[in-house]
């Protein structure tokens, strides 16, 4: 049978969250643009390799006929 998760194993959990968290922030706030444009690169070269171009760029156009409609309505 499982124990139960009590309110201060809770509270552990989300401050070891808290720190991953924040470490990654400082991670990413240290990393030169230069290296996260060569990522982006590395991932856009996956997913054409993967054959995921053509099926993400007809979801792009849906969420950009989202975005649209939004606008209009927005905007009315």
């Amino acid at each position: 049978m499982k124990s139960r998760l009590t309110k201060t194993d809770a509270r552990r959990y989300r401050k070891r969250w808290e720190v991953v968290n924040a470490a990654e922030r400082r991670e990413l706030r240290a990393t030169p643009v230069k290296l996260k444009f060569l990522q982006l690169a590395a991932l856009m070269v996956s997913a054409k390799k993967m054959g995921w171009v053509g099926s993400l760029a007809a979801e792009e156009a849906e969420v950009r006929n989202r975005w649209n409609r939004l606008r209009k309505i927005l905007s009315a």
